[in-house]
């Protein structure tokens, strides 16, 4: 019972930080430079054209109501309708989110378990070639710019090497599951360099952190093997800090599929916002912001909520 009011005080806290979302990104697009109508009507668009256009988008108006306007059709369950694709928002990026989820999904099958496993074996061959081996590895995701990592693997395992499929999500001729998996591989591999890299060098400082402990010496003394010892009595108790990096990192994924998609032109909902940005399409953005405030403030419920499942002193207050 204490969970469920836990999880439902959170969902409802979701309310403010849509509405806070809304706000900030409303006017901060507002005040950016650039017409929306200028845009869609090109450059030889007559004035008259161009404030007629505004007047049937709304830009006309005083910033504040529009904003009103637009979130009195929010409470109703209405995004509004994109400027530039002439249809309404939620079923338009909807539509991309799948895409989106599909790319993040196979970086993090990436991410999570060789970084536990490279954080594992650094922690437990520490200072050794092997340890050094795999921190200078982590060191290096962590520097890589992912655009230019992006590049890297086009020009190495598409142009070069003819492997792989540089860009899209299926080929013209196919569409299958096959593929989707070709065309999958580079981007969420890309995607996934800097999640691995984090979640090894924190793996390895909460089991070296771990490992120094009385119960751990306890067990080594009683005659426990080494792999009863890392895998039952120590890995347990260093998982708290590790799920906080991995939803760190998932809020990552999301929001590094936007340069990602860009570089390998998967048609996510990355790719869907940043052109949105391009062209001033407003509702686009602002629709596109909210979805992935939602997002994140999920992941950190359910972070919060693995916390207690680890650890059951933690309190849920």
């Amino acid at each position: 019972m204490i969970m469920l009011r836990y999880v439902l005080k959170r969902l409802i806290w979701i309310i403010p930080v849509v509405i806070g979302v809304s706000f900030i990104v409303f006017f901060a697009t507002r005040l950016a430079p650039g017409d929306p109508a200028q845009l869609l009507l090109g450059p030889y668009a007559t004035e008259e054209t161009l404030q007629q256009t505004r007047e049937e988008l709304g830009l006309d108006k005083p910033m504040i109501y529009q904003y009103g306007y637009w979130a009195s059709k929010l409470l109703q369950g209405d995004f509004g309708d994109s400027i530039v694709h002439r249809q309404a928002v939620l079923p338009l990026l909807l539509s991309k989110l799948g895409s989106t989820l599909i790319l993040g999904l196979a970086a993090l099958i990436i991410s999570i378990p060789l970084g536990l496993i490279l954080g594992l074996i650094s922690a437990i061959r520490q200072n050794s070639w092997l340890d050094k081996t795999i921190m200078l590895f982590s060191f290096a995701g962590i520097s890589m710019p992912v655009f230019w990592l992006g590049m890297l693997l086009i020009i190495l395992f598409s142009l070069v090497l003819g492997w792989l499929p540089s860009s899209g999500m299926y080929s013209a001729a196919a569409g299958n599951f096959t593929d989707l998996l070709t065309h999958l591989i580079l981007p969420a591999v890309c995607l996934a360099l800097v999640p691995v890299s984090v979640i090894c060098r924190m793996m390895r400082t909460a089991m070296l952190e771990v490992i120094q402990q009385d119960y751990i010496r306890t067990a080594k003394a009683k005659g426990c093997s080494p792999f009863r010892v890392v895998m039952v009595h120590a890995l347990k108790n260093c998982m708290v800090p590790i799920v906080t990096i991995i939803g760190i990192e998932v809020g990552y994924v999301i929001g590094g599929a936007v340069v990602v998609e860009t570089v390998f032109a998967w048609p996510g909902i990355g790719q869907l916002l940043l052109n949105s940005i391009l062209t001033r399409d407003y509702p686009l953005i602002i629709g596109g912001s909210i979805l992935l405030a939602v997002i994140f403030a999920l992941i950190n419920l359910i972070v919060d909520v693995l916390y207690v499942v680890l650890d059951p002193k933690i309190e849920l207050k």
